[in-house]
């Protein structure tokens, strides 16, 4: 069983129903690590050695956000400067997370058909991505398919809301007892592309 960490930020959860719901939906769940940065830095003050230690008991890192300005919330932004440093995730004698898996977990509140060239957005979802995957690139780490949940604002059944987290949780659940194969990720743009597969 692969342990996962899930790194999450959020600078005003108690007015998200989605993240809220995909946070619900991994409690309590083996082998998964749930990390709040807001909450554990609220001074933004980040104890690197102490992030760097807990990378180093996991094998799977998550990134869960809302995607802020095609991006992540500030802390996130602080944390990946500071823990990721030149000599522990990168450079000539660093192999720190050499080999772990990165997973990016959004929230957005736009739709599918607005991230293409004719979109709202004007370019695919996977392209505002690029600076995260080559991140995990330069760490050594595997870039995983993006769990992505869309137009989130507009999801007000509360039942459809609760199976977008069964659906984070059985896919982390997949990803944590390795019933995905590296061919099937490798083949995949979005994470979620794999659920028929596990029902």
């Amino acid at each position: 069983m692969k342990r996962i960490l899930v790194i999450f930020s959020h600078p005003a959860l108690q007015s998200s129903r989605a993240n809220k719901q995909l946070l619900q939906a991994l409690s309590g769940l083996d082998g998964i690590t749930l990390h709040d940065l807001y909450h554990h830095y609220p001074d933004m003050f980040i104890d690197v050695k102490r992030e760097q230690g807990l990378l180093s008991e996991h094998d799977i890192i998550v990134f869960q956000h809302p995607f802020y300005w095609y991006s992540c919330p500030a802390i996130m932004k602080e944390w990946m400067d500071l823990v990721l440093e030149y000599g522990y995730a990168y450079g000539p004698e660093a192999h720190a997370l050499s080999g772990k898996q990165w997973l990016s977990a959004i929230t957005t509140g736009g739709a599918p058909e607005s991230y293409c060239s004719a979109g709202y957005n004007q370019r695919p979802l996977l392209d505002f991505l690029l600076p995260f995957q080559q991140t995990a690139q330069l760490c050594g780490m595997t870039w995983l398919p993006p769990f992505v949940l869309h137009s989130f604002h507009k999801i007000r059944d509360p039942e459809a809301l609760r199976r977008c987290g069964q659906d984070y949780r059985q896919l982390l659940c997949a990803l944590r007892d390795e019933q995905l194969t590296p061919a099937q990720l490798a083949g995949s743009a979005y994470l979620r592309d794999l659920l028929e597969g596990l029902s």
